[in-house]
């Protein structure tokens, strides 16, 4: 059973009240304030994708049910196993906040990789730990991320509600692409509109003129989804096996 609370304590360090958390009774129980799953009644599951600490001591982790007491790299093996054949790449010139979020987003949707182009220093603590269950790469140039796209037969497809660009929901992305993002306030780079294939935007109907990489990539990858891993009824083309 997966206790679901307030915060989601995978961060070390002062939580989002900005209070630093406190030390987890010694019997390993729950808090009011965290999210997961105590110690492991015995006898313990069978398995080398288990470990022995969280089964011992509890999992307090971010993770679904699936993957409680797992070991990290176990994790990561399994979903090295059925990623989807999509990829995210953002700009990073500047400092920007939304990355950690289209990281976490690649995760949820099990997307391939994250490619940042640009600076490699980003803000890790809006991924909330998923980079460690998610491969990220790093480009330092656009030509050197169409380079490997060219090379992975990849098309890339910008998201960016630009002149010209087509609505996002008209068209169907490509089962492998790469979808690029920009940053915050500008947008794609020039560079960045003249190596995609095409432009895809997101129709919007408030008052502000856009939205952050973050949430625009949860749009995207939701949409190619809905194409490529849900059959016309809305169940997932292929359930996951029990382990």
């Amino acid at each position: 059973m997966t206790v679901r609370c307030r915060y989601v304590t995978d961060n070390a360090g002062p939580d989002e009240t900005g209070q630093e958390q406190q030390d987890e009774p010694a019997d390993g129980a729950l808090q009011a304030d965290e999210v997961g799953v105590g110690p492991h009644d015995l006898p313990w599951p069978i398995g080398e994708h288990f470990d022995p600490d969280l089964l011992a001591h509890g999992d307090r982790r971010n993770v679904i049910d699936r993957y409680r007491y797992w070991k990290m790299q176990a994790i990561r093996d399994d979903l090295d196993g059925r990623r989807f054949t999509v990829h995210l790449a953002v700009e990073n010139w500047e400092h920007d906040f939304n990355i950690g979020t289209v990281v976490r987003n690649a995760n949820a949707f099990g997307a391939a990789a994250v490619h940042i182009v640009g600076r490699r220093r980003w803000n890790r603590r809006g991924a909330m730990m998923t980079d460690r269950y998610q491969h990220v790469y790093y480009h330092p140039s656009i030509e050197d991320l169409l380079q490997w796209a060219a090379h992975e037969q990849l098309e890339v497809i910008g998201i960016d509600n630009l002149d010209g660009s087509v609505p996002l929901e008209t068209v169907e992305l490509p089962r492998s692409c790469v979808l690029i993002f920009g940053q915050e306030g500008p947008g794609l780079s020039e560079a960045a509109r003249e190596a995609c294939t095409r432009v895809c935007s997101i129709r919007m109907f408030g008052s502000t003129r856009s939205i952050n990489a973050g949430v625009a990539s949860g749009i995207a990858l939701h949409t190619w989804v809905r194409t490529h891993a849900l059959a016309p009824d809305g169940l997932p083309l292929d359930e996951l096996p029990e382990i």
